[in-house]
């Protein structure tokens, strides 16, 4: 009789144990998924002011934070635009320049006209 009370103890504190990690888990979701969500909220609300949309609600200070954001990633792409257009150039010329046909140079010393 004492072993069967042994084994029913120790079931009932694992079943214990297991319950309260499920329960402390689904707490960690939830404050996970309440954290997610707020980060979701605030990326979106940035996502609209980069659009120009609902701007009236931000002070002068939030605009021109906004607007050197703006600044910052127009030169970046400017940048990366500019890299690729000479990056293009440069091949282009590559291929082109086996392509010309090589010219004398005009003789020293002569008019032509």
């Amino acid at each position: 009789m004492e072993k069967i009370l042994e084994r029913h103890e120790r079931y009932t504190y694992a079943e214990r144990q297991l319950h309260a990690t499920e329960t402390e888990t689904n707490i960690s979701w939830t404050l996970e998924h309440a954290k997610l969500k707020a980060r979701l909220e605030v990326l979106q609300k940035n996502q609209r002011h980069f659009m120009g949309e609902d701007l009236k609600s931000l002070s002068l200070k939030e605009l021109q934070s906004l607007e050197q954001q703006l600044d910052s990633g127009l030169k970046q792409i400017r940048s990366r635009k500019n890299q690729l257009m000479y990056a293009s150039i440069s091949e282009l010329q590559k291929k082109v320049s086996p392509q010309l046909p090589q010219f004398p140079s005009a003789p020293k010393g002569k008019d032509r006209g």
